[in-house]
C-alpha cells in the first residue's frame, strides 16, 4: 500500500496553549498575540486508543526544518480569509523551546476580525490553538496502558518526528475523540501510515473509516469550522488521497464489513 500525504490538525485547550493578548514593546507599541500551538512529549488521545484510535506525541525538534524553510500563516479557525499574520511578512514569529511551539504574532488594528479576535480571547470565547500540518516523519510503537479496572492492555503510540507546518490557528471549538473530527484524524493518520493491517484492526470497531480512506477529504471540516470555499492551496493539494493507492484493499474490507464502495 502506498503511503499518502494528508493535512492533519491537532488542537490544544486554552489552559495548555497559554493564549494571551499582551502589550507590545515600547510605550506606543501595538498589542500582540502569544500562545503555544503544540506541546512536546504530551501524550494525546486520537479517537479511542484502546479500540480504533491511538495515542500521539510531538517529539522535540519536530518543527525545526519547517520553521527555517516554511511560510506559515496565523489564521482564525483555520479559515484562510482571516489571515492575522504571516512569517514572510515579518508579522508572525514561530520558534521552538523546551515546551513546544510558541507563537508570537502582530495584531493589526486595521483588520476588523483582529479586533474580534482580541475581544473573543479576553471574553473566553476562543478555546485554544491548533496547527495544520503534513507529517514528514513519524514512527509507531506499542505501549502498555492501564485501564480503569486495573488491567494492562497494549495500545499504539504515534510519535511525530518531523512535520511540515502550513498554519497555526486560534480556534473556537475543541475536538472530541468520539466525534466525526476524531474519526477523520484517525483516517488521516492511517492514510499516511499506509498499513493495511492497522486499517483492518480499526475497521472492526469503526467500519466507516474505510469510506473515509477512499473519499476525497478536501471539503471535510471539523464541527463549527468555516464553510468558506477559500481553502489554502498548499494544504488542499496535500489532502487529496489517491484512490488507486487504496482502492483494491478497501474493496476487500468493504465487502467484509458490508459497506458500499
Amino acid at each position: 500500500m502506498t503511503r499518502t500525504t494528508t493535512e492533519e490538525r491537532r488542537r490544544l485547550p486554552l489552559s495548555t496553549a497559554e493564549v494571551a493578548i499582551r502589550a507590545g514593546d515600547g510605550e506606543d507599541a501595538a498589542e500582540r498575540f502569544s500562545g503555544y500551538a503544540a506541546v512536546f512529549n504530551s501524550r494525546t488521545s486520537i479517537g479511542n486508543p484502546l479500540r480504533w484510535g491511538f495515542y500521539e506525541e510531538v517529539a522535540p525538534g519536530a518543527f525545526t526544518k519547517t520553521i527555517s524553510e516554511g511560510d506559515a500563516r496565523f489564521l482564525i479557525d483555520h479559515d484562510s480569509y482571516y489571515v492575522v499574520s504571516r512569517v514572510t511578512a515579518g508579522t508572525l514569529s514561530l520558534a521552538q523551546d523546551a515546551k513546544g511551539l510558541p507563537v508570537d504574532s502582530a495584531l493589526d488594528p486595521a483588520l476588523s476580525y483582529v479586533q474580534d479576535l482580541k475581544a473573543n480571547i479576553r471574553n473566553g470565547n476562543i478555546t485554544g490553538m491548533s496547527f495544520g500540518f503534513q507529517v514528514m516523519k513519524d514512527d509507531w510503537t506499542l505501549i502498555d496502558v492501564e485501564t480503569t479496572d486495573g488491567q494492562t492492555v497494549q495500545a499504539e503510540l504515534r510519535t511525530l518526528r518531523e512535520v511540515k507546518l502550513f498554519e497555526v490557528s486560534a480556534v473556537t471549538f475543541p475536538a472530541y475523540s468520539d466525534t466525526e473530527a476524531g474519526l477523520r484524524a484517525v483516517a488521516n493518520a492511517l492514510a499516511h501510515r499506509g498499513d493495511l493491517h492497522a486499517i483492518e484492526q480499526r475497521a472492526q470497531y469503526r467500519p466507516e473509516l474505510i469510506d473515509m480512506l477512499t473519499t476525497d477529504r478536501t471539503t471535510d471540516r471539523e464541527p463549527g469550522e468555516s464553510t468558506r470555499e477559500t481553502t489554502p492551496v498548499e494544504p488542499a493539494a496535500a489532502t487529496r488521497l489517491s484512490r488507486t493507492s487504496v482502492d483494491l484493499a478497501m474493496r476487500g474490507l468493504a465487502a467484509r464489513y458490508g459497506l458500499t464502495q
